[in-house]
């Protein structure tokens, strides 16, 4: 399994760590910072899915005018992660 760490931006948590197992699925995500309950919900929906997957149905997600969101900061560290490995 390996370990990803993701600095967002122009969004409130200010960091995203997670893990992809060999198979190409998301574990562990957490949120540093940002809104708690949301972030730790979409820690739980995403646990176990295929990485792909959950990038392309965050990606593009917005909060409040800011041309992103945590969510579509998850799919893009997800896309440098997968990136990464070759994937």
């Amino acid at each position: 399994m390996n370990n990803f760490s993701f600095r967002t931006q122009r969004v409130c948590s200010k960091l995203i760590n997670f893990n992809i197992d060999e198979s190409g699925h998301l574990h562990d995500v957490k949120f540093l910072g940002g809104c708690p309950g949301n972030l730790s919900a979409i820690g739980k929906l995403v646990e176990g899915k295929d990485a792909k997957e959950i990038a392309e149905v965050l990606r593009g997600n917005d909060c409040g005018g800011r041309g992103t969101s945590c969510a579509d900061q998850l799919s893009a560290a997800i896309d440098e992660a997968l990136s990464s490995r070759g994937a």
